[in-house]
């Protein structure tokens, strides 16, 4: 070997590393913006908290930002055996919630799939050709090869590939920054739609026990005006009464009866809901009777800040931003060069025995560079896309806080005025019933005819209806506000392994 060729070799080797540094360094570089989260309206307190708050109830407490206490059961509150039986069907066999813990999982394997592109790619090749050239004049192909005399040859070949495309501009990073983004949209939206499906079953399940305990209450009105009916009826026939008196007592007798069996039908339709809430067939499942609970627990609120931690919903808006401005990242990219290398080595040769040694080694390296230099204004309009993208997401995030603030407000104010509300059907149900207490006294001493009593107990059992729809609304009211406060789940919850082993990924 000539000194000048070991020369050159060191000379080429010291470039290709040099080259591999510069290209590593130039990899620390990552276009596009670099994620802030976007400002949102947040109230310094509740405009329907100005009032002191009741005591928290067990299991809950006054929340601080990334306070790290569970109170995913956030159903226990309402001290309900069967409640909480069917309330722990729902993560298991709800097709919805199934439905997102695959789209969570499939989010996770894009992630995966993009982290990959950061790697090379290694493939090996093996082959073999026989070929051969007639009269001497011609031979084969180089590739193949012949003898002198032109007899058929083999050869064998064994050729690894490496390849690489480094991430020089950092797309591919921006790009996974968005994957990641993606998978914690996706763990917010399996916790947005198990908590929905949780207060819906939570919600049908107090409509079913207020239709039992209207149920219950129909049923022994009925009784009453069976007994009344049959007392109108011995007044007729000693003639102290009228047959219009008669017939006004069968009327109301036949309506109250009617009223049941509608009340019956309305139940019978929650008891479905439930059952495919908690992934059964409608006949699957039966549940007995009960009256509604005569308790609404006090819900705590927290501090207003806390809801964009709080807030599943609000959590997947503000990571479907991060997602949409890694993405500009990866359309400003577009306007860089791609740059390509690969390394080919491996043996060819014949015969097979062989094929391994050291003269029939063959290898090359190779590097590539290319750009676009005219694209009619593409990849201009990608990125102008691209930040359109992200200025809508942005807004579906400061949209979807608004929302949030709303619903929570109103349920508040749905839970005072309600509460103000049964303390005066409370009062005026006491009153019918002592109206009504009167009137039969009377009628017993023969002072007003029995329609009397008749009228006062429809005012009695129109009272009671009415305070039972109120304690119904207000055990709805407050499902309704456990949901938009989040239902005990906070956003450190948004892993990449796994929704319920996180740590804060919000920026």
């Amino acid at each position: 070997m000539r000194p000048g060729m070991r020369r050159g070799k060191v000379l080429r080797s010291g470039m290709a590393a040099g080259g591999l540094a510069g290209l590593l360094v130039l990899s620390a570089c990552e276009v596009g913006p670099d994620y802030r989260r976007p400002d949102a309206p947040v109230p310094a307190a509740y405009k329907e908290s100005t009032q002191q708050l009741p005591p928290a109830p067990a299991g809950w407490k006054w929340s601080e930002p990334q306070d790290q206490t569970d109170r995913g059961a956030w159903w226990t509150i309402f001290g309900d055996e069967q409640l909480d039986q069917l309330e722990h069907q729902v993560n298991i066999s709800n097709q919805n919630v199934k439905e997102f813990e695959a789209q969570y999982r499939q989010a996770q394997a894009l992630l995966q799939e993009a982290k990959a592109q950061l790697y090379p790619t290694l493939s090996v090749s093996a082959g073999v050709q026989r070929g051969g050239g007639g009269g001497g004049a011609s031979s084969t192909s180089s590739s193949v090869g012949s003898s002198a005399a032109g007899a058929p040859r083999t050869q064998y070949t064994v050729e690894p590939n490496l390849s690489w495309q480094p991430d020089v501009w950092g797309t591919v990073r921006r790009q996974i920054e968005s994957s990641k983004a993606n998978v914690q949209v996706g763990a917010a939206d399996l916790a947005n739609t198990q908590l929905s499906a949780q207060a819906t079953l939570a919600e049908d399940y107090f409509e079913l026990r207020a239709a039992d305990s209207l149920q219950q209450l129909l049923t022994d009105s009925v009784a009453q005006y069976q007994r009344e009916l049959e007392i109108t009826r011995n007044q007729f026939r000693a003639g102290t009464a009228s047959s219009g008196d008669v017939a006004t007592s069968e009327t109301q007798l036949e309506q109250t009866q009617a009223q049941l069996v509608s009340v019956e039908q309305q139940r019978g339709t929650y008891e479905h809901a439930i059952a495919v809430l908690t992934g059964h067939l409608p006949a699957e499942l039966t549940l007995a009777s009960a009256p509604l609970t005569s308790s609404v627990p006090a819900v705590p609120p927290q501090l207003p800040s806390t809801l964009l931690e709080r807030n599943p919903g609000i959590a997947a808006a503000e990571r479907q931003v991060q997602q949409e401005s890694a993405l500009i990242g990866v359309a400003v990219g577009a306007y860089y060069p791609q740059i390509s290398l690969s390394a080919i080595g491996g043996y060819a040769g014949d015969p097979l025995s062989k094929l391994f040694s050291t003269g029939s080694r063959i290898w090359s390296l190779a590097g590539t560079a290319s750009d676009k230099l005219f694209a009619g204004g593409a990849q201009v309009a990608a990125v102008d896309a691209a930040h359109a993208n992200y200025d809508q997401a942005v807004a579906t995030y400061r949209q979807t806080v608004l929302t949030a603030f709303q619903q929570v407000e109103d349920q508040l104010l749905a839970l005072r005025v309600l509460q103000q509300q049964a303390d005066l059907q409370a009062a005026a149900v006491k009153s019918a019933q002592t109206a009504e207490t009167i009137a039969l006294n009377e009628f017993n001493a023969g002072t007003v005819p029995y329609t009397t009593v008749i009228s006062a107990h429809q005012t009695t059992l129109a009272g009671e209806q009415t305070a039972l729809t109120i304690q119904q609304n207000r055990l709805v009211a407050s499902v309704t506000l456990i949901e938009a406060l989040g239902g005990g789940w906070d956003a450190s919850r948004l892993s990449l392994d796994k929704p319920e082993r996180s740590t804060a990924s919000s920026q």
